[in-house]
């Protein structure tokens, strides 16, 4: 199976469930269960995509620079730091460690 068979076929599959999505009542899309699922797994699936593109690159764990800076912009998260302030930030620190040779 090639490449654009496997992307063809998955996209097929997430028409399908979307699709299927359409068929679930209402009332049992409005239950604080569900309501309450669909957040944590927004979260859940966002937090998995930052880690990924944090320490990987391609098929290897990669320990760089962006590391650091996540944890910086997580801690100016926490105190409540405006969001363009937690970006500029971590990109800043992000870019000294590199030119510090810190963490290519």
């Amino acid at each position: 199976m090639t490449l654009w068979q496997i992307i063809l076929l998955a996209s097929i599959a997430v028409l399908a469930l979307k699709l299927v999505g359409f068929l679930v009542p209402p009332r049992v899309l409005e239950t604080p269960t569900a309501a309450r699922t669909a957040n944590l797994t927004t979260v859940a699936l966002l937090s998995a995509l930052i880690v990924v593109q944090t320490v990987s690159a391609g098929q290897q764990l990669v320990l760089d620079a962006r590391l650091p800076a996540l944890v910086i912009a997580a801690g100016l998260l926490a105190v409540r730091a405006p969001f363009i302030l937690v970006i500029v930030a971590a990109a800043a620190f992000a870019a000294l460690l590199r030119m510090l040779g810190w963490a290519a």
